[in-house]
């Protein structure tokens, strides 16, 4: 009773439009205890309305989790943002959780999904939230960062990383109340649903279950891409800040022909990419990691000139890697022929494939590319 009156008193303190926020609060406190980590996964962000459903029966509740009522399984329903909170079907509410009956799956936009969803209303419009437990959701991220026929010692490998990525990431959005991560590789891990799902992905999830890797007992920030193109970076050279697992190794991925590219810029689609500078006349690398990948980057233009750093590099010219070289055509065009795909930090995906081909396990892979780490069960919090 203490407990209720307490949360009481806190929600009529909170005024205007972010209400909710303690009501959030709220079911994390009356939660059963559980040993599972959930994952609250924003699927989609800021709209003005996205549909909803479940595979099977579903139940509605409402923001003090009263049930509302059911929506049929199979059916799609659009939840849009009203002034005060969200419209679903026949109800409105300050915000909606639907909850599959059984064994059921949610449906959010165009994909299936485990666990449930919650929809809130947020600045721009309404956010979908898939609360997912960690195992649940890795079956579907090594799916789609691994293609799941790969042997298993990489996508088990794959599962601890992405497991330790996913933690680190919700840590840092601890003081978020809608969510902990997105769906998307920009800033997440890639999460499609079910539809990743594979016998495999179960397999390398299950018999990593509950395992992250910490360097002093601490989580690490398990960063992986796709290929380095030989070698990988040490962090400081591409984000700034030295951290002493990500340090650069010797890989095993420059044969891989998803790592090696040629990009033709002309002066003008140079210009649209880069404003600023007027008409882009020269670009010139001005600082190299020990590994030949761009740290610094001039851009010259008949107005000025604008110098590009880090991941900025890759970001503002959309190129698969920073490790690249520049000649000029003569038509006045720039090519850029390049190594790797990705921030090249942390694990190669393809090298781990290869190191698995060539018998290493995944203790192995994982102890390769992150340096002086060690393999921790979950401590609950």
């Amino acid at each position: 009773m203490k407990l209720q009156l307490y949360l009481g008193s806190l929600f009529s303190r909170i005024k205007g439009k972010h209400w909710w926020i303690a009501v959030l609060f709220w079911f994390v406190l009356v939660a059963p205890a559980q040993a599972s980590v959930i994952l609250r996964v924003a699927i989609e962000r800021g709209v003005n309305q996205v549909k909803v459903g479940a595979s099977t029966t579903a139940v509605v509740k409402d923001s003090s989790g009263k049930t509302l009522g059911q929506l049929p399984g199979m059916s799609a329903f659009a939840a849009q943002a009203v002034p005060g909170g969200v419209a679903l079907d026949r109800w409105q509410s300050g915000l909606f959780w639907i909850e599959p009956t059984g064994k059921g799956f949610v449906y959010i936009g165009d994909r299936w999904f485990r666990g449930r969803v919650l929809l809130v209303p947020t600045d721009k419009g309404i956010t979908a939230v898939n609360w997912v437990d960690l195992e649940e959701y890795l079956y579907s991220v090594i799916g789609g960062e691994m293609n799941s026929s790969w042997p298993q010692e990489a996508l088990k490998a794959q599962a601890i990383a992405a497991r330790t990525y996913a933690l680190y990431k919700r840590e840092q959005q601890r003081n978020n109340p809608v969510f902990d991560l997105g769906d998307s590789p920009d800033r997440w891990q890639i999460y499609k649903g079910v539809s990743s799902e594979s016998a495999n992905t179960y397999a390398a999830v299950d018999a990593t279950a509950g395992k992250v890797l910490t360097y002093n007992n601490q989580i690490i920030l398990s960063v992986f891409h796709a290929c380095s193109g030989g070698h990988t970076e040490n962090v400081e050279d591409v984000w700034g800040n030295r951290l002493p697992y990500l340090r650069a190794v010797a890989d095993f991925d420059q044969d891989i022909k998803e790592c090696n590219w040629v990009k033709t810029f002309s002066p003008a689609e140079l210009s649209a990419r880069i404003t600023g500078v007027g008409n882009i006349k020269d670009m010139i690398p001005q600082s190299l990691s020990p590994f030949r990948s761009v740290k610094v980057l001039k851009i010259v233009g008949d107005k000025g000139t604008k110098t590009l750093e880090g991941e900025e590099v890759r970001t503002a010219l959309r190129l698969k890697s920073t490790r690249f070289s520049i000649s000029k055509a003569g038509d006045g065009s720039f090519i850029l022929q390049g190594l790797g795909f990705g921030h090249g930090l942390g694990m190669s995906q393809w090298g781990a494939y290869n190191l698995a081909r060539r018998g290493a396990n995944h203790l192995q892979i994982l102890g390769y590319y992150y340096q002086g780490v060690a393999l921790t069960p979950i401590q609950a919090k």
